[in-house]
């Protein structure tokens, strides 16, 4: 009985043993298959974010889970969504910004300073352009006329006479025509024409534009002056009402009840009442504390 009874007990052994075995491969094996899966578990609760060492365990990618893991985290896609919003948002910001900066029409200045703009249409007797600006450089006023390219065309020397008193020089179109009522071709072409005529006797086109018969530019002259160089339409906001040949008096009156510190003042060349007047406005510009300056000046 002995000898079977050490057979009996060596087989319950080895059954013992072999039982063992298989349950500690069969715990290897589920450890595995848990260690494989905490990646993709980790990915989705945030556990990578926090510093989890996921690359470590994660296996190669299959052909089914490559995919999956080629495509960008939903929170990597928010981001790179949100910043490439902010940029485009951010150009829109600057191309408007640049628009409104390079195409504008201005009336006055805000600058504060105690100056303002005396602006003339240059146009008419050129023997009263020059009485003009004698009286304006006798009292040390500086004038920017907006020269009408046919008087140019007529009267060239006006062009040297202008800039060589310290005056400024502008662009009021060819013809003084209705501008605003032409076609863009056409109305470009007025604004090109005296422009020309400006680069051909000073070498410049000036810097200011001003429309012809209407006191403000509509979207379409903007637009045109801009593909002629100008990047400012220049407007006013006091008009005494010059050209319709009131009394030197009732300009002078007109003019000082208006004006202000960075007005922009709407006058003409070829007015006879207007170079009488000139003198008194100048002195009650002085006894407001204003001085009369160029454009570019008062806006720089």
């Amino acid at each position: 009985m002995n000898a079977p009874d050490r057979r009996t007990a060596l087989r319950a052994g080895l059954a013992v043993l072999g039982t063992a075995a298989a349950s500690a491969g069969l715990a290897a094996c589920s450890d595995g298959k848990a260690a494989r899966t905490e990646p993709a578990a980790s990915q989705g609760s945030g556990a990578r974010a926090a510093g989890a060492a996921a690359p470590a365990v994660s296996p190669a990618p299959t052909s089914a889970s490559a995919p999956g893991a080629a495509s960008t985290s939903p929170s990597s896609r928010t981001q790179a969504e949100a910043t490439a919003q902010a940029q485009a948002e951010a150009r829109a910001q600057d191309l408007a910004r640049t628009q409104t900066q390079a195409f504008t029409e201005v009336d006055h200045a805000a600058t504060g300073r105690a100056q303002v703009a005396l602006t003339f249409h240059g146009d008419g007797d050129p023997q009263l352009a020059q009485s003009l600006l004698k009286e304006a450089e006798a009292d040390d006023a500086r004038l920017t006329v907006l020269a009408v390219g046919r008087w140019l065309g007529g009267n060239p020397e006006m062009a040297r006479r202008v800039l060589d008193g310290g005056h400024e020089l502008g662009n009021h179109t060819e013809n003084h025509v209705d501008i605003s009522r032409l076609s863009p071709s056409a109305a470009f072409a007025e604004i090109e024409a005296c422009a020309a005529r400006l680069r051909k006797l000073t070498g410049s086109p000036g810097v200011w534009f001003r429309p012809s018969q209407t006191q403000h530019a509509n979207p379409m002259l903007v637009e045109q002056a801009r593909r002629a160089g100008y990047r400012t339409v220049l407007s006013y906001d006091v008009d005494p009402l010059d050209y319709e040949d009131p009394s030197a008096a009732q300009i002078t009156e007109r003019l000082l009840a208006a004006v202000h510190p960075g007005a922009v003042v709407s006058m003409h060349l070829g007015h006879q009442h207007t170079v009488t007047a000139l003198p008194a406005v100048l002195a009650g510009l002085k006894a407001r504390g204003l001085a009369a300056v160029t454009t570019s000046e008062l806006f720089s």
